[in-house]
């Protein structure tokens, strides 16, 4: 592979020949491969247009290394060069050929004293092809570092050769290969031979292995969605040996539960601590059971936030030789596995004497009701019994135990056995039987026993998968405007607008205010696009003739990858574009070009990189980063998310008479989704799963929410229509968590239904937040949330509303496309598409939220109106002192208010939150609502309700609104008193007022200041015996100031 460096252009260079001009070129030092540009001559704005290569490894983590590229003065005659200017470009912002965009880069000194101005635009990319056409590097550093250059530099271009070295975040990603020899057949070699004999698949935690370098692809290493990061690579982990879990007592199929239909309004709504056994340990006695190679304790730290769940995993792989029939010269197999009550079984394949199947089963250790494990193969019969081919039994006693990071069990050949196990019959089968965890490879797309009642598509939807999210762009298109545009009717002018749309988006611009037949526009309309982009930009030019009629005059359609991707606000070159008659594309091609159509459109079209494009509620968004790739920040965490599982789910539908639920869990962080197995027919579902983010702001939310799985393959009319329902939803706010904590509770579940809130059972979490960098972390904080384009160039409020509600309806139908599908009804629920929806219980909570807020400001003049009054005297006589103190000496005021709120913050350590925060039923006033109230949450919007419902209802909104009218316009009242002090609306009061102002300067002027102030503070601080009852002078006055309340209708 290579790396190109596509050098475009600069711009505003300072002069360095001493004509007010310079020979410019670029110097490109990639890890010692340098290379460089042909020189232009006499130019402060060169344009080069070249390409510069270097060999690119892939299996290199290039995270943390720099790709310099230096712009000098090539001194002529005198051989030399002088320097202009740098840029250090990080390598984890490389992408790929295809995702390249031009980036203008500022130019920056070596040193504080040098000044250097001016911009540089490159394009940098990954090229897998061979080496394009480009400048040869001038110098190729080889592997020894003190080998001196074959290319002689001046000495005044204060050129450097020194080699980038492995930064602490890139070393606590990168293991080091320890010389511990371990009795497991694999010896650790070097880095090198390990990355060349070892290939760790990234989407499965189990192939990581202990002791070893894991050295990934550059986007493999960068891509959270694809890569779990795991724990032993970020920090080191404490050894936990492996034993055997003890037996316990057999879990029944269904734990019977009686929950209560509704809580009382005693229930628990709060979060509560939970004692998981993560990391447990267990026995491990040879990797091939008593038999194997390896001895002694193992260590593991793939799993360590959930529990260890053992399985007996089944790979039926193949079988050989099987006896034909002898009615049809051949046979139809399939395989069965038995294994107590519980049976499952392959495909029969038609014809087939040496069938393959490779299918793997599993079955819960807790659920073993057998000491014996029997797979029979067997012949389908259409009319009658299926034929006995033979069998194969094997003692669990004797099964291997297989945990990650061993390397899977190779499967045997197994010579069938007739019924009674007296002699062996023809054929032969393939298989590999094992204990194995969670962390199997071979769990994900395993046939689980527990599901052995779903087929057909349900089997698909059971399982656990990762999704990613669609890279979504904005899509902003500047109608600027149109040329020769005629009307139908040629005896009157066009009232001409534009209508543009994007899938299901349309929007349109105003009408042009002259009526001519060259209209111009200039409006920006913004859209939401998805990668990979399969709609088209339709713009159609109408004429409205009447208000309830428009005739179309002209359309083109084009297609979005055509359009420039820009990173930042720089202008973008516009173009001419001809307008077909409508209607006229169903017509041949030689009729066709004929009717060309004259009339062109004049736009600016570009896909916006530098924002990022909201596709969840600002309030609980998950991530911040721009689209395009090249402006990321390194990561600075990990996010470490064991879903342990649930307790006292209600029912959510009846099957056979009773109720029942099929739970599973969606987790959603940043691009990222994943979705964990489905529990059939269970109230307490154990899932035991971990997953891992990036996390490149710690300001941000991770959603969890509980399902109940309605696509399970039933038979029944209709059932494909169903919708999941929604059990509850948790979210959880990094920055509310301890670095490397774990934290291990129970959050409830709480849905609001019409009947009121409802607690729907409990989601046991172990969640751990690890720091990679804790002068990262703090930087961040000082640091705008979304990316600067939101507020160089922001959107107004309508456009943020309408295009994340476009992003939310993307999101949902490209993850309803997915395999199994991540349904819609889900996507919804996570992303909170009704929150904007009005609800006179939010509307209740807020206005106490803010009551709240102000109740300090409250107490505290409730307080200070004790001091004035002299309620306690000792109080006051403190506070007359504190306020002698402060007046003689004022400098240590705000030393003591900075002192004070420290000292506060240390107290409230002691007393810090202990729990993650989450959904208070209380703050919601979810507890204290009005049926009414709630009904009218749950309405559609437009309404659905009956007539005197909805005037009821708007009825009582008028009156919430009167009173918010009363507030605002008494807080109007106030500020307008203040507008008419020096507005001689009150030529008296005006009067009055200036006169005070010029006495009270006069005063300030001659008196000290501590005396103004301390007669002020005395003054009201002063004893009841001399206050009066009635309001004081000033109050009097401001109150009699006219406002503009006479003067409303």
């Amino acid at each position: 592979m290579k790396l190109v460096v596509e050098v475009i252009d600069a711009h505003d260079l300072i002069p360095k020949d001493g004509e007010g001009s310079a020979s410019p070129f670029v110097e490109v030092d990639f890890l010692n491969q340098i290379s460089r540009t042909e020189t232009i001559p006499k130019n402060l704005n060169p344009i080069w247009n070249q390409k510069l290569d270097f060999n690119f490894d892939k299996t290199r983590n290039y995270r943390h290394h720099f790709i310099e590229v230096s712009v000098y003065n090539e001194r002529r005659p005198i051989p030399g060069r002088n320097f202009l200017g740098r840029v250090r470009i990080p390598c984890s912002n490389i992408v790929r050929k295809g995702e390249e965009v031009y980036q203008s880069f500022q130019l920056q000194n070596k040193s504080f004293f040098s000044f250097i101005k001016g911009e540089i635009g490159l394009k940098i990319y990954i090229s897998p092809e061979s080496k394009p056409k480009s400048v040869p590097p001038i110098l190729q550093s080889s592997p020894a570092r003190n080998s001196p250059p074959k290319v002689a530099i001046s000495e005044n271009t204060n050129h450097t050769d020194t080699p980038l070295a492995l930064s602490p975040t890139q070393a606590s990603i990168v293991k080091t290969v320890k010389a511990k020899q371990v009795k497991d057949n694999c010896a650790v070699s070097s880095a090198e031979s390990q990355s060349e004999k070892t290939k760790t698949e990234p989407g499965k935690d189990s192939q990581v292995q202990k002791p070893k370098v894991v050295i990934e692809d550059l986007d493999e290493i960068r891509a959270e969605t694809i890569h779990h990061v795991q724990k032993h690579q970020v920090m080191q982990q404490p050894r936990i040996s492996l034993r055997r879990r003890p037996e316990g007592t057999q879990s029944t199929m269904q734990r019977p539960v009686n929950p209560q239909p509704y809580p009382s309004p005693q229930e628990d709504y709060e979060v509560k601590d939970a004692s998981p056994q993560l990391g447990e340990q267990w026995t491990n006695g040879g990797a091939y059971g008593g038999r194997g190679l390896i001895s002694g304790e193992r260590t593991t730290s793939t799993y360590d936030l959930v529990e260890q769940m053992f399985y007996l995993y089944v790979r039926v792989v193949k079988a050989k030789d099987l006896p034909p029939s002898t009615v049809t010269g051949s046979c139809d197999p399939y395989v069965e596995v038995k294994l107590g009550n519980y049976k499952g079984r392959t495909k029969h394949l038609e014809r087939k004497t040496n069938p393959e199947w490779n299918q793997v089963y599993a079955f819960s250790k807790e659920r073993i009701q057998s000491s014996v494990l029997e797979v029979f193969v067997k012949d389908k019969e259409m009319v009658g019994r299926d034929d006995y081919f033979g069998r194969v039994v094997f003692d669990l006693n004797e099964v291997p135990t297989r945990v990650p990071p061993d390397s899977p069990l190779a499967p045997q050949w197994y010579r069938l056995e007739e019924r009674r196990g007296e002699r062996k019959v023809r054929g032969e089968i393939m298989l590999a039987v094992w204990i194995g965890t969670q962390a199997d490879e071979a769990f994900t797309d395993s046939w689980h026993a527990d599901a052995a009642s779903v087929h057909g598509e349900g089997v698909f939807n059971i399982r656990s998968k990762v999704y990613v999210s669609p890279k979504l762009w904005y899509l902003r298109v500047n109608v600027i405007e149109a040329q020769d545009v005629i009307p139908n009717d040629r005896s009157r002018l066009p009232e001409v607008f534009v209508k543009a749309q994007v899938g299901n988006q349309v929007l349109r611009t105003g009408i042009c205010p002259t009526r001519t037949a060259n209209p111009m526009w200039n409006e920006d309309l913004v859209f939401v696009a998805a990668e990979p982009f399969e709609e088209q930009l339709v713009l159609t030019i109408e004429d409205q003739v009447h208000t309830s009629k428009d005739e179309v005059l002209g359309t083109i359609a084009l297609p979005l990858f055509t359009f420039e991707k820009r990173l930042d606000h720089r202008p973008v070159h516009s173009r001419w574009f001809n307008l077909e008659k409508y209607g006229f594309g169903v017509l041949e091609a030689d009729r066709r070009h004929e009717l060309k159509f004259s009339s062109r459109i004049h736009l600016r079209v570009c896909l916006e990189g530098g924002y990022h494009v909201l596709d969840e509620s600002t309030m609980y968004i998950s991530d911040q980063r721009p689209t395009a790739k090249q402006l990321w920040k390194p990561p600075v965490g990990i996010l470490e998310v064991g879903i342990l599982g649930a307790q006292g789910l209600l029912p959510m539908k009846m099957k056979d008479g009773r109720g029942t639920t099929d739970a599973y869990c969606v987790a959603k962080y940043g691009q990222k989704w994943v979705r964990t197995r489905t529990i059939l027919d269970n109230f307490s579902p154990k899932w035991n799963e971990q997953y891992t983010w990036e996390v490149y702001d710690p300001c941000t939310v991770i959603t969890l929410g509980v399902f109940d799985n309605c696509h399970l393959g039933s038979d029944k009319p209709g059932a494909g229509g169903s919708r999941d329902s929604r059990i509850g939803k948790v979210r959880i706010r990094l920055s509310t968590l301890e670095a490397h904590h774990i934290y291990t509770h129970s959050y409830p579940l709480l849905v609001l239904h019409p009947s009121g809130v409802k607690k729907m059972g409990a989601l046991q979490l172990a969640i751990r937040f690890t720091s990679l960098s804790l002068a990262n972390l703090i930087y961040v904080y000082g640091h705008p949330l979304l990316p600067k384009m939101h507020y160089l160039h922001p959107f107004t409020v309508n456009q943020v509303d309408n295009l994340r509600y476009q992003a939310m309806n993307i999101v949902a139908v490209r993850l309803g496309r997915a395999e199994p599908p991540l349904r819609k009804e889900v996507v919804e629920y996570m992303l909170d598409v009704d929150s904007h929806m009005w609800s006179m219980r939010r509307s209740k909570a807020n206005f106490f939220r803010i009551m709240s807020l102000l109740s300090g400001m409250i107490s505290l003049n409730r307080w200070f109106t004790d001091v004035c009054h002299w309620k306690n005297p000792i109080t006051s006589v403190l506070v007359h002192i504190l306020f002698l103190i402060l007046i003689w000496y004022p400098e240590l005021i705000l030393p003591t208010v900075c002192l004070y709120m420290f000292l506060i913050g240390l107290w409230n350590y002691r007393y810090r939150p202990r729990h993650p925060s989450h959904m208070d039923t209380k703050l919601s006033w979810a507890e204290a609502m009005h049926p009414d109230e709630v009904d009218e949450e749950f309405d559609t919007f437009p309404t659905s309700r009956p007539h005197d419902a909805v005037r009821m209802r708007y009825d009582r909104l008028r009156s919430v609104a009167g009173r918010i009218q009363t507030v605002v316009g008494d807080i109007a009242t106030q500020g307008e008193r203040f507008q008419c002090l020096l507005s001689w609306r009150d030529p008296r009061a005006t009067s009055l007022f200036i006169l005070f102002c010029l006495c009270a300067s006069v005063v300030l002027y001659a008196a000290p200041f501590r005396v103004v102030a301390l007669a002020s503070g005395l003054y009201m601080l002063r004893h009841p015996r001399f206050r009066s009852k009635l309001p004081s002078v000033p109050s009097n006055f401001f109150k009699r100031l006219p406002a503009r309340t006479d003067s409303m209708i």
